[in-house]
């Protein structure tokens, strides 16, 4: 099994990876709030971790990769403040917050599924797992980590000493400040909501009993909750944006520890920002672009998942309409590059990888070598490029060494097909005039006029196939 070296958030550092169970991976990754379409820049982060599940089976892993869905619960601020995000939408469009939920669970996954990200193993939603959260939240409170206070059950983070260490927070600097909203409810400014009871929201669309009133769950128990459902009290890799260290993670290790009393998740792994010219992409300030705006400005899906992987998941990536005719025109390219190979195979089977020759395995091992050293895909990309292009690789080897890098990556290229390009009446004539000349080269055994008016319509970008039938013909773009 080849031995892979992410990046943990958790001790800022790059390390040998050890799964808890030899051969096997729990994985969680934190899934959408579906209140409004997923944005590009939410996007990326599902990109990486599809990378990051691709490159573990690619190594020999059996990956159990478990996701939330958030209907219900998620505050328009991570710290317990603003509206519900659920509700709010719900309003806007007159629908109820259950049919809100299923019509952008279904539009999230349909998204995903054009970027060729594999669903998770495990979708879990939030209302189908309430009662769990609760026994979680009793286990909690036995250990003395809570109290009740203006109806609501707050977690107790100055009883939890190693909270913030995964933000590198110092608990003596956890102070009310900017960017925490003063509650009047709360011992301390980063304390937060496991249990909201009527008392916080009058009138709340969808609420459950539970021992400290009707109500419902804070936002961060549900992935405490349904992560140790899945995938048991302690576990590998737990992933998402870069935006969850400060609060959303941190609250979830204080919480889920608390309870068990052991280290809840081995390994942290979280992507970094899209950026626009105006900053990061936010569904708050409104104007984000969702992947039906890049379809609808004439780009496939997956020139998205190629422009996402030209950078390194932990580095900030600027997307601008530039950078994504850049990516257009570079995965067209490399799928070119792939027809080229199978035309040159003219239909001949392909080597197993076991069977490579040298050159072509050289760059396999290669690209392996990078998606092993935290996810390096720009490096991986590179590798792929240099291998399509390598004239020590028969096209046999350079095929099949490509489509196993395409394993990982995602980019569609087996099922890659020519483009054909529209052809006016007019030139249509002049073709057909032109391959009529050349029959009749050919039959008078002129091969070099032949070859020249072959050559001729090679530059018009008209590719010709001889068959029994005679010779058929068609554009390329």
């Amino acid at each position: 099994m080849h031995a892979i070296k992410p990046f943990n958030t958790l001790g800022r550092s790059a390390q040998d990876f050890e799964p808890i169970q030899p051969g096997k991976v729990g994985f969680y990754g934190c899934g959408p709030t579906v209140y409004n379409y997923a944005h590009i820049g939410n996007l990326r982060t599902y990109v990486f971790e599809d990378l990051l599940v691709r490159s573990l089976r690619r190594f020999g892993y059996e990956v159990t990769h478990v996701m939330n869905i958030t209907d219900v619960g998620h505050l328009s601020g991570d710290d317990d403040t603003g509206e519900d995000k659920m509700v709010r939408s719900a309003k806007e469009r007159g629908e109820s917050v259950l049919q809100i939920a299923r019509f952008y669970t279904d539009a999230f996954f349909r998204d995903t599924g054009r970027l060729g990200i594999a669903r998770p193993t495990v979708v879990c939603k939030a209302t189908e797992h309430v009662a769990d959260m609760i026994a979680l939240i009793q286990r909690i409170e036995a250990k003395g980590y809570t109290y009740m206070s203006g109806g609501n059950l707050y977690f107790d983070v100055t009883k939890f000493p190693t909270y913030g260490e995964l933000a590198n927070l110092r608990m003596d600097d956890l102070k009310a400040g900017a960017r925490i909203e003063v509650d009047e409810n709360k011992k301390n400014p980063h304390d937060f909501v496991l249990w909201f009871t009527k008392s916080k929201f009058e009138n709340q669309a969808l609420v459950w009993d539970s021992p400290w009133g009707v109500g419902y769950p804070g936002w961060h128990i549900e992935c405490s909750a349904m992560s140790m459902k899945y995938l048991g009290e302690s576990f590998d890799i737990h992933a998402g944006g870069i935006d969850h260290v400060p609060v959303h993670h941190t609250n979830e290790i204080a919480q889920s520890e608390a309870a068990t009393g052991k280290k809840w998740v081995n390994y942290w792994m979280h992507a970094e920002f899209l950026i626009l010219d105006k900053g990061k992409m936010s569904k708050s300030k409104g104007g984000f672009i969702t992947l039906q705006s890049l379809v609808d400005a004439g780009f496939d899906p997956l020139d998205y998942r190629y422009f996402c992987l030209g950078g390194h998941y932990r580095s900030q990536l600027t997307f601008s309409w530039e950078a994504m005719e850049q990516a257009k025109a570079s995965r067209k390219a490399l799928a070119d590059r792939i027809l080229d190979l199978r035309d040159k195979l003219a239909g001949q089977d392909i080597p197993a990888v076991s069977a490579l020759g040298r050159a072509a395995a050289e760059r396999l091992a290669r690209f392996d070598d990078a998606l092993a050293d935290d996810l390096a895909a720009p490096r991986a990309l590179a590798e792929l490029w240099q291998l399509v292009r390598d004239s020590q690789a028969p096209a046999a080897d350079a095929l099949a060494a490509a489509l196993e890098m395409d394993g990982a990556l995602g980019l569609g290229l087996a099922a890659a097909r020519r483009e054909e390009a529209s052809v006016d009446p007019e030139t249509v004539g002049r073709i057909e005039a032109l391959i009529a000349a050349r029959a009749a080269a050919k039959k008078a055994k002129n091969w070099a006029e032949a070859d020249a008016i072959r050559g001729q319509l090679k530059e018009m970008s008209i590719a010709l196939e001889d068959g029994p039938s005679g010779t058929t013909w068609k554009k390329l773009a």
